[in-house]
């Protein structure tokens, strides 16, 4: 039997999603809690990993069980065994032919940016920070040079590992609310630490580094060195992952 679960999780005490010799990851948490309902051993696959310090709204995961439980079970009884930076959503019974990778459609992440003088204490590890001002309407159209599919090489991570730095960009929003913009954006894959980039480069546009136009160059380039510092993991959510309706996934809104 395959199970798909829906996984909300604060990524800022963990050694980020991956499975690693320590145990301190995401990954080995939630496989040691659902072991233990399932009386074997589970090993799990998600829909994409996460680093060390990002978030996940909605992380899908997958795994096999030879177990026969009650959703619930899969649900509040893991969630008994998990502590309490991590949760599990919602179960659901998928077809053999599902992976929670390989049948992504899309992935949306959002980073969360407090814009003030001064960091945050309350919201500590859950947003990223600049002290700075910064225009939104040049970082607005600087995104516009990012949109639809290119060689994203300069945003890439130099441990990445994905085959293609080709990737399609569908969605690059930003908003501000008060001292707090939101960037929202969406692609059929992301490379490692592409969202991180962007952010960088968008807050070198937003503080009058670079004019708009710079962000097309960055692109053109295809070298990371002519690219913002990575910025911090803190306000960086895994948020959603879109999915065929076939599949009936009892998914969050994107």
């Amino acid at each position: 039997m395959r199970i798909a679960l829906g996984v909300e999780y604060d990524g800022g005490g963990f050694n980020g999603w991956q499975s690693q010799a320590d145990g301190h990851t995401v990954q080995d948490t939630l496989q040691q809690a659902l072991s233990r309902i399932a009386c074997e051993p589970v090993s799990v696959i998600a829909a994409g990993r996460t680093d060390t310090g990002v978030h996940a709204l909605e992380q899908v995961i997958h795994f096999d069980t030879d177990t026969d439980r009650p959703l619930g079970a899969w649900v509040r009884g893991v969630n008994a065994l998990l502590p309490r930076n991590i949760a599990v959503l919602w179960a659901h019974v998928v077809p053999e032919s599902f992976h929670a990778r390989f049948s992504a459609q899309a992935r949306s992440y959002q980073y969360v940016l407090i814009n003030r003088p001064s960091r945050s204490g309350v919201h500590h590890g859950k947003v990223g920070w600049f002290h700075a001002p910064l225009d939104v309407q040049a970082m607005q159209a600087a995104a516009c040079h990012l949109l639809g599919q290119h060689d994203f090489t300069s945003f890439r991570a130099a441990e990445c590992q994905a085959k293609s730095p080709v990737k399609n960009l569908a969605r690059l929003d930003i908003r501000q609310q008060g001292d707090t913009f939101i960037f929202d954006l969406t692609a059929d894959a992301f490379l490692h630490h592409m969202v991180r980039n962007i952010v960088g480069c968008l807050v070198y546009v937003g503080k009058g580094k670079h004019p708009p136009h710079w962000m097309q160059t960055v692109l053109q380039a295809r070298q990371r060195s002519v690219a913002a510092p990575t910025f911090a993991p803190d306000g960086l959510y895994l948020r959603h992952i879109t999915y065929d309706a076939k599949w009936g996934l009892p998914q969050m809104a994107a």
